[in-house]
């Protein structure tokens, strides 16, 4: 099986599963199940990632809660129908799993895409630069994935100056985030966003060749991501 037949949305987690299965849809009669996992970071934190598998990926694995998962994957992104709006739903779409830790950085990810929203530059209040930027990546079937990606410090103020329709390389970690959403004037819903925190990236033109294996080391060594990138 070629685990990475998508060279423009690869994922690589490494972690705890720290829920049950539960089956999520059907496609061509083969289903897929819904679960999460606990990827540790290097600072002692952890992010709780959701994962999506098919059925036939889970016969002859141990994925019960407690147990370890290593797999090679995509990150992918779909729309949800809550309380008559669309929500934008983002999941680990399991392609491999493996039965050894291959790589060194148990949360990996490499993506090339297209900016499909101006960028969000700002800093914060002890002056740290951020900028919230939109992905779409192709895939198969003319079909698209919109991946949130949040850049810090120099790639900020790069990220910054690009425009709708740029053509962008990143690499970096995806991560979990817990925030208040107000639901009215006395009461908020804790909920959770899940976004790539970028480490590395370059803009190219679409028409120019870029091999995306020789720009970025998707395995690299585990670098600290909590710092700025100045």
């Amino acid at each position: 099986m070629n685990t990475i037949a998508e060279k423009n949305n690869r994922v690589y987690v490494m972690g705890e599963i720290v829920s049950e299965a539960t089956f999520s849809h059907e496609v061509y009669g083969e289903g897929f199940y819904e679960f999460f996992v606990r990827v540790m970071r290097l600072s002692g934190q952890a992010d709780v990632l959701p994962v999506t598998i098919s059925e036939r990926l889970i016969e002859g694995h141990d994925l019960k809660v407690g147990s370890s998962i290593c797999a090679v994957g995509q990150f992918r992104s779909y729309n949800k129908l809550e309380n008559g709006k669309s929500r934008l739903m983002l999941t680990v779409f399991v392609r491999e799993v493996v039965e050894n830790p291959p790589f060194k950085n148990p949360n990996s990810i490499v993506l090339s895409g297209y900016i499909c929203k101006p960028p969000v530059y700002r800093t914060t209040p002890f002056n740290r630069e951020i900028a919230d930027l939109l992905v779409a990546v192709n895939r198969a079937y003319n079909k698209s994935d919109y991946i949130p990606c949040i850049a810090w410090g120099r790639n900020a103020r790069f990220v910054k100056n690009l425009s709708v329709g740029d053509k962008i390389a990143l690499s970096g970690r995806i991560q979990s985030r817990e925030y208040q959403k107000k639901i009215s004037e006395y009461e908020a819903k804790t909920m959770t966003a899940y976004e790539v925190s970028i480490s590395k990236l370059a803009a190219f033109d679409s028409g120019e060749e870029f091999d995306i294996d020789t720009e970025f080391d998707l395995y690299a060594s585990p670098v600290s991501l909590e710092s700025t990138y100045d």
